[in-house]
């Protein structure tokens, strides 16, 4: 693939993002480009070394935030008349609530994610609570001369500690796996919205 076939095939996957963003990373690849070429690589070398498109779309979506594709949609591409002003009053006790409940929804699912993280963070701590507390209560035991009443806070303890440091992982493991769950999301809708601003750009060409 030459550059102009990558720049090409880049702008196409690109369409539906904000203009000045596609601009943006338009002159930044063929810049970068241009510089390999320069330090004698070729037109093709310096084309693969950059990476798939797909990668780079992907890249620039997940830095883009998703209130910016959303205002690019508000924003009409022309002054509203004056019926259109109307009908979107007076149709708003409509969809405003949508909208709200909608919002809510996303909302509501992101807060139900990061709360099962909390949980187990919680059932964490609680393990780790378990073990510091059965050093003073097997001391005690002993004290009252309860060797098996010892014993067995000690061992309670040590189970404890393993579940604790067991649980840890368990929480570390879940913790990325909801961050890269979230990040996926997030591309997911992001993804949909740009796909439905291509088409919408497509039929109006």
């Amino acid at each position: 693939m030459n550059k102009q076939e990558f720049l090409d095939s880049l702008k196409e996957k690109l369409s539906g993002l904000p203009q000045d963003e596609i601009d943006e990373r338009i002159s930044f690849y063929s810049e970068m480009i241009d510089d390999r070429m320069e330090d004698g690589v070729s037109e093709e070398e310096a084309v693969e070394g950059i990476g798939s498109v797909d990668a780079i779309v992907e890249q620039t979506m997940s830095e883009i935030p998703l209130t910016k594709l959303v205002k690019e949609k508000v924003k009409p591409n022309r002054s509203l008349k004056a019926w259109e002003i109307v009908l979107l009053v007076l149709g708003s006790p409509v969809w405003v609530p949508l909208l709200i409940a909608a919002i809510a929804v996303l909302f509501s699912i992101y807060i139900v994610f990061w709360s099962i993280v909390i949980s187990v963070y919680a059932v964490n701590i609680s393990f780790a609570a378990s073990v510091v507390a059965s050093v003073p209560l097997a001391v005690h035991q002993f004290i009252r001369g309860s060797a098996p009443g010892g014993l067995f806070m000690i061992g309670a303890g040590i189970m404890m500690a393993g579940l604790s440091i067991l649980m840890f992982f368990a929480c570390v493991g879940i913790t990325k796996s909801m961050v890269v769950a979230t990040k996926k999301i997030a591309l997911w809708v992001k993804s949909l919205f740009v796909k439905k601003e291509a088409k919408v750009e497509n039929e109006n060409a």
